[in-house]
């Protein structure tokens, strides 16, 4: 069976999803239509390049259905200073309003990060939605106790320096660790991921860069990624077992402010071969 479908009338024969396929398994000989070469199927990364490829719309994959496939518009791409600005727009968000993010916005963000590249289009990242206050005020509880436990095990500066600070805000009531954020998503990926954290960074750039024109906004969760890392009961209840070495939190919510400028950062560090 073959995983490849043409037609005939549309196909040109023109070659071009033999040459823009990443594994070469398709074949277009004698002026015949595109072929997957035998036994290719068992290497096909189902990325879709075939269909997309098409500019006739003549092919189809059963696993990827052309009808699936939502056409580009032209009338939607942006230009390069229109890039630049949202990219540079993008801000870490470390004070939310007291709003709960929708189920149904969250699902939609997370839609679109699973279109982030994965190590051979393996798309095994999980995620994993917290939205209980009290249960994101305890998570963040957690963290605290395994600083306060590294800051009494090691009286010697070796720990971070803003380790102290958090401790002690949190002995004030202010949330330093999740920032009370209404939301936390956790990206995560399996042993067999062959590049597992990259594939949640990227997956969590995705919805990051997505968040703002839903109106919401998010900050990487470092400290709470630091505490799993080393400490195996946060790990637990976040329900990352061993099988899970890949992941990392991130968290989100509706901003309580607005920006109007875009930063300048440090001159980028280019080497020139």
């Amino acid at each position: 069976m073959t995983l490849l479908i043409v037609d005939n009338e549309k196909c040109k024969k023109d070659g071009i999803c033999a040459a823009d396929c990443p594994m070469a398994i398709i074949k277009l000989e004698n002026k015949e239509g595109p072929k997957i070469v035998p036994g290719g199927d068992e290497f096909c990364l189902r990325c879709g390049h075939c269909v997309a490829v098409c500019p006739h719309g003549a092919l189809s994959h059963k696993e990827i259905p052309l009808e699936n496939c939502v056409p580009l518009k032209k009338a939607l791409s942006i230009d390069a200073d229109q890039a630049i600005q949202f990219l540079r727009s993008r801000r870490s968000i470390r004070s939310f309003k007291d709003k709960p993010v929708e189920k149904g916005t969250l699902k939609q963000l997370i839609e679109i990060g699973r279109y982030a590249p994965t190590a051979s289009n393996s798309q095994l990242v999980t995620w994993t939605v917290f939205s209980d206050k009290k249960q994101i005020h305890d998570i963040a509880g957690m963290v605290i106790d395994w600083v306060k436990g590294i800051l009494e095990k090691d009286p010697q500066p070796a720990y971070a320096p803003y380790m102290p600070i958090i401790a002690g805000a949190w002995d004030m009531g202010f949330d330093a660790v999740l920032r009370s954020a209404p939301g936390l998503i956790l990206a995560s990926a399996p042993k067999e991921a062959s590049n597992g954290l990259v594939d949640v960074t990227l997956a969590l750039s995705y919805l990051e860069l997505a968040a703002p024109p839903f109106g919401l906004g998010t900050c990487w969760a470092g400290l709470l990624y630091g505490a799993m890392r080393s400490h195996a009961p946060i790990r637990e209840m976040l329900g990352m077992t061993d099988n899970v070495p890949f992941y990392y939190p991130m968290m989100i919510g509706h901003p309580k402010t607005r920006y109007y400028r875009l930063p300048e950062r440090k001159t980028p560090k280019i080497l020139w071969k």
